[in-house]
């Protein structure tokens, strides 16, 4: 049986998961699913002091990193990929004791950072619902003939977090008056005129938008209606 080349590891014990069946060349078992070579032998991990191990596949990093502190013994198992021609790294092994305790840990950072998210998730959303508020506001300053549910409505769809409307801008959180103005004007071009039928048919859209341009200025001038009565 050819030896197995296996590069030096140098921050550790070095485990292999053998592409071919092996055995132990101390007590004969086999095949062997991990081994350690010892002057070019595989030898199986109980003749090695090994046995007591578990494995632990690589993807949780911090899983990993503390399962390795906490391990008095530890292992890194690797495997040959023919494909790249080198030695990739599987996992490790590491004390049974020490693994339940890094997951525990792991288990409480995770349920700690979700407990971050959902505070952090009401925060948002009470931020939102401020903003919408006094954007809702704005609109009813700047157009007090608006129907109240309707200035609502267009509040919210303007402020939606993430949506990139107008309402997100930093004029809109500023509650600019343009800002405000154009998310009124969106919405009256959209619900009540032909604007989006225009555009389904074909209609470029500075074209579409010149067409139904009288409506929309018609309703935001009824909905100033009063402002302009004072005037």
């Amino acid at each position: 049986m050819a030896p197995i080349a296996v590069p030096p590891y140098r921050n550790g014990l070095l485990v292999v998961q053998p592409l071919k069946k092996r055995h132990c060349a101390e007590c004969r078992s086999g095949p062997l699913p991990l081994l350690v070579l010892e002057e070019g032998a595989p030898r199986c991990l109980d003749c090695v002091d090994l046995g007591h191990l578990v494995f632990l596949a690589r993807g949780d990093t911090a899983l990993t990193r503390r399962s390795r502190e906490g391990s008095a013994l530890s292992a890194v198992v690797v495997r040959f990929n023919r494909r790249r021609g080198r030695y990739e790294r599987q996992g490790v092994l590491v004390e049974e004791a020490a693994l339940a305790r890094a997951e525990e840990r792991c288990l409480a950072d995770a349920e700690a950072r979700r407990r971050r998210r959902a505070r952090d998730a009401r925060r948002r959303e009470a931020e939102d619902v401020r903003f919408t508020d006094a954007f809702a506001r704005e609109i009813r300053r700047l157009f007090p003939h608006c129907p109240a549910d309707r200035a609502r409505a267009i509040a919210a769809h303007a402020s939606v977090r993430g949506s990139g409307r107008v309402g997100r801008s930093s004029a809109g959180r500023a509650l600019s008056e343009a800002a405000v103005t154009a998310a009124v004007r969106a919405s009256v071009r959209h619900m009540e005129t032909p604007y989006d039928q225009l555009l389904m048919s074909g209609v470029p859209r500075h074209e579409a938008r010149r067409r139904i341009a009288a409506t929309v200025d018609t309703r935001l001038w009824e909905w100033r209606e009063d402002i302009t009565a004072r005037a």
